[in-house]
């Protein structure tokens, strides 16, 4: 297999080194939970399965997956990513 370059964020985990260039052009400091993966969805949204959040139905990709990335995107975009400690003005996607 194949790896190509890595960036290390500030919490120790492995990104694309697009998300690097990223925080190096924006002067931001990014951890793990800025980086959204599909495998984090998936785990989030089958953790929360085998709790019984979803009251035995069964989960599909709309609307479950899809919450669950918008309820990612929300959460994360509360997190102070500078050293002003202050929630940020803007959110990219």
């Amino acid at each position: 297999f194949e790896h190509g370059e890595v960036f290390v964020l500030s919490d120790g985990a492995e990104s694309d080194l697009d998300l690097g260039n990223y925080e190096r052009f924006l002067s931001v400091s990014l951890t793990s939970d800025h980086n959204i993966t599909t495998g984090k969805i998936y785990r989030s949204v089958i953790s929360r399965e085998r709790k019984g959040d979803y009251l035995g139905k069964t989960v599909q990709v709309v609307p479950h997956i899809t919450n669950e990335i918008q309820d990612w995107i929300e959460r994360v975009a509360h997190v102070p990513v500078d050293d002003s400690g202050e929630v940020a003005d803007v959110c990219l996607v």
